[in-house]
């Protein structure tokens, strides 16, 4: 009797900048049993990244390229890659990368890129959109999962999240109640394309 054969996984990498929580989430499902993926390397364009000491821990290859007066990011970006076609990358997942990828790169990426991004797209783009939904009279906030495309947070939507706001609520306790279902959400949404689903998840 003929063994099945099992289909390749996905190659994925992680690109941050600081933290990396939804880098944390995505390793950490990717080790679960019969995932469709695997998690080749995390890299940061940030030294002093703290997802780096995390994604060592969790026994991930690391890279730092950093983006500085002796490194630009036309540098980094031609770096990265000579490495996604080296590792032969399939999926690359921005988690808390705060460098904006040009069209050089987006046109000579053979995959597909993803962003998480905090808010409901396409409102709220750019930066510090926890404290600029509290200057406006809303009282829903969330975050989207989009494919990256030059023009920023304007990618296809593939998932997003909702939260309620209350009267109460700041900046930082807002990100708090939202980044368990960053989490949750990234992670469901990569599934569903290295899988080829196509459906787009919406949940509260």
């Amino acid at each position: 009797m003929k063994s099945e054969i099992k289909p390749l996984k996905k190659k994925i990498a992680i690109l941050i900048s600081g933290k990396g929580t939804n880098m944390e989430a995505i390793i950490k499902d990717s080790k679960t049993i019969n995932y469709p993926g695997i998690v080749k390397f995390v890299l940061s364009n940030n030294p002093d990244a703290l997802g780096i000491i995390k994604a060592k821990n969790l026994g991930i290859k690391t890279f730092v390229f950093p983006v500085n007066k002796n490194h630009s990011m036309e540098i980094f970006e031609k770096r990265l890659l000579n490495l996604l076609i080296k590792e032969k990358i399939e999926l690359i997942c921005l988690a808390g990368f705060m460098k904006i990828l040009s069209k050089y790169f987006l046109q000579n990426y053979n995959g597909t890129v993803l962003n998480i991004h905090p808010s409901i797209l396409p409102s709220i783009k750019g930066l510090n959109t926890h404290q600029r939904i509290l200057e406006k009279d809303i009282r829903t906030h969330g975050a989207t999962v989009h494919t990256v495309t030059s023009e920023l947070d304007s990618g296809k939507i593939l998932g997003q999240v909702t939260i309620s706001i209350l009267k109460k609520d700041t900046p930082k306790n807002l990100a708090s109640k939202l980044i368990i279902k960053e989490h949750k959400l990234y992670t469901k949404v990569i599934r569903n394309i290295i899988t080829g689903k196509k459906t787009i998840i919406q949940e509260n």
